[in-house]
């Protein structure tokens, strides 16, 4: 027996003194009102109503049951929207500010479809792991080494002119070189100001004779692609940032760079709700493509993975 619906039909009926109007109040057929009923008095061994009158009266037990009753229904109905407002809770989760604003929202919507209310923040590499570790945020979209990542973007360089060639040999950016009118820079942006992006590409740069600050690191991406715009400097960046800002994009000969991006959250449910039914969605945020593929240009992997739409 549902004690729960059987002291709602109890209630209803007993506030409209009618088996009819009380079931009709509740949303159910009389018929259904008077069985639940019957039951919850077997179940308790004694009568509820006085089914002798012509209308529907309380039993003196009747009445010292009604307020528990009563009790029991409010408390019931509290849970349900205690529930509600629990499954509806934002999914706080930190994603790279580099993420353009429609393809944020685009995942926004592929997780409301998914059931899952995601409220993102946007914000760089070293504020994201603050964030998840403070935990102002459920989860967090966090930078790491491509060989432990979910979601990879290969980099390049982009220029305002179009490259000579299939891809770019740093050795071809020291000063003095044939054809070098000025020291060209490299600029790399806030997002890729991390170790296993920044230190490889600086050491290259050091091997084949680039002075040190021809790889720098700029205030904000805005920043590096204005310079990237006005000038000969090289942005480092995604194809498709490229793409956004109209520079022409060309890949490295060598460090290969990757961004990595995996999943940051306390709870595992928040985990494998990102990593499973939004992975395609999260991908796409990226700028990476929607297999689980690792780009295997220049090196090979069993592991699956996620390859940029290059």
């Amino acid at each position: 027996m549902d004690v729960v619906a059987a002291c709602r039909a109890f209630v209803a009926v007993s506030g409209h003194g009618s088996f009819t109007s009380g079931a009709a109040a509740a949303g159910i057929p009389q018929s259904v009102a008077s069985r639940r009923i019957a039951a919850l008095e077997r179940h308790f061994g004694a009568r509820l109503f006085d089914r002798s009158a012509r209308a529907v009266r309380l039993t003196s037990f009747g009445r010292d049951m009604l307020p528990t009753a009563r009790r029991l229904v409010d408390l019931a109905d509290a849970m349900a929207d205690d529930a509600e407002r629990a499954r509806l809770r934002p999914l706080r989760i930190a994603v790279p500010d580099i993420c353009p604003p429609n393809r944020l929202a685009a995942l926004v919507a592929a997780g409301q479809r998914q059931r899952i209310h995601l409220e993102v923040r946007t914000a760089g590499p070293a504020e994201r792991e603050r964030l998840c570790r403070t935990l102002e945020v459920r989860a967090g979209i966090v930078a790491v080494p491509d060989g432990t990542a979910s979601w990879w973007v290969p980099l390049g360089l982009a220029a305002r002119t179009p490259f000579p060639a299939a891809t770019v040999f740093l050795e071809t950016l020291r000063t003095g070189r044939a054809g070098a009118q000025a020291r060209r820079r490299i600029l790399i942006q806030p997002e890729d100001d991390v170790a296993h992006l920044r230190d490889p590409l600086t050491r290259a740069g050091q091997s084949v004779g680039l002075a040190p600050a021809q790889v720098t690191v700029t205030p904000s991406l805005v920043d590096a692609a204005a310079q990237a715009l006005s000038s000969l400097d090289l942005l480092l960046c995604s194809r498709q940032q490229a793409e956004d800002f109209g520079l022409h994009w060309c890949p490295l000969a060598g460090p290969r760079l990757l961004r990595g991006y995996d999943i940051a959250a306390g709870a595992r449910e928040d985990l494998e709700q990102l990593r499973t039914a939004l992975h395609q969605d999260i991908a796409r945020c990226l700028g990476a493509s929607g297999g689980h593929r690792r780009p295997t240009e220049g090196r090979t992997t069993d592991n699956p993975r996620t390859e940029d739409p290059g």
